[in-house]
């Protein structure tokens, strides 16, 4: 029995790939999904037949982009699950995923888009999942939110957050901190019971589609 070995990439394979996705963040971040392969070809200072030895599809580029951001969000976390008091990592993990919702308008777009089911952008946010539920299980175990709150509303409430300031954002980039503020401050444990049950967890595209952004799946 023979088997294949998948030979490692060149330098300059290596290389042209790196130039390419730094090339494709900044292009996606400033100009959303819409971005052209040429454009971020031109950018990385490659052909378009790179970039699609590289990625055969648009889509499996984009989910490489917003898939490397999720892996971000989830390592913030997971460091703020063990360096920090329980109440700030938390809002410090909340703060991050708007903040990256602000500056990169593809993480944003990519729920409504091609890439929504990518399997490289599921797995993204089944990992965001469990460490934004393991965040706020740990602050509600320590008595620093309120007992009501689930991770799956914690979800809903960062993607809410970045809405709610989204219209305001190019004359007052920092507008989503006074209603980041405004909403811990509502999570706080000695504020009343909320009414009805919380958010039922959802399945990957319906979160998308509920929430509008891939932090929320």
């Amino acid at each position: 029995m023979t088997h294949s070995v998948t030979k490692p990439m060149r330098s300059d394979a290596v290389r042209s790939r790196k130039l390419l996705l730094e090339a494709a963040a900044a292009a996606f971040a400033e100009q959303g999904v819409e971005v052209s392969i040429s454009e971020i070809a031109e950018r990385a200072g490659i052909g378009k037949g790179t970039v699609f030895r590289h990625f055969s599809t648009k889509e499996d580029l984009l989910a490489a982009v917003v898939s490397a951001n999720q892996t971000l969000l989830v390592t913030i976390g997971e460091r703020l699950a063990r360096t920090a008091a329980p109440a700030d990592a938390l809002l410090e993990f909340m703060a991050a995923a708007i903040e990256l919702q602000v500056r990169d308008r593809a993480f944003c777009q990519v729920a409504h888009g091609e890439a929504r089911d990518h399997p490289d952008v599921r797995n993204g946010l089944a990992a965001l999942t469990v460490v934004t539920a393991t965040l706020t299980d740990r602050a509600r175990a320590h008595g620093a939110i309120r007992q009501d709150i689930t991770g799956q509303d914690v979800m809903l409430l960062m993607s809410g957050i970045f809405q709610t300031a989204s219209p305001l954002l190019p004359t007052q980039p920092q507008l989503w901190r006074r209603y980041l503020r405004l909403v811990f401050d509502g999570m706080q444990a000695d504020t009343p019971a909320l009414p009805g049950p919380p958010a039922a967890p959802q399945s990957s595209w319906q979160q998308a589609e509920l929430a509008g952004s891939p932090i929320t799946g």
